[in-house]
């Protein structure tokens, strides 16, 4: 039997928080490209992505205000990386809700 998702203000507001950030195709495919990578700098993702340097520089607040990653100063670069502790978070919580039983039959 799934275990109950813990319904408390605190968790739906985190599970809205990630599920929102994640909720556009290019912030996936950085995600995707940030597991890959041991640590990125922000030339290297714009190299992949072929959006304007500043979208990719919205998408990566966007995740990173969520919490999924993370970025530190390396004048005069960024180093990007994702944030291990919050994706884990993130990781359970996705887990929990879609491991969750459906109780109807619409």
């Amino acid at each position: 039997m799934a275990k109950k998702i813990d319904n408390t203000d605190a968790t739906v507001k985190q599970i809205a928080t990630f599920a929102k950030a994640m909720g556009h195709p290019t912030r996936v495919a950085i995600i995707q490209f940030l597991l890959s990578q041991e640590s990125c700098y922000f030339g290297d993702i714009h190299d992949v992505f072929p959006n304007a340097k500043a979208t990719v520089s919205q998408h990566l607040k966007e995740l990173r205000n969520a919490g999924l990653i993370q970025g530190e100063i390396e004048t005069p670069k960024v180093k990007y990386c994702i944030n291990k502790e919050n994706w884990e978070i993130a990781r359970n919580l996705f887990i929990e809700l879609f491991s969750s039983e459906i109780k109807n039959n619409c």
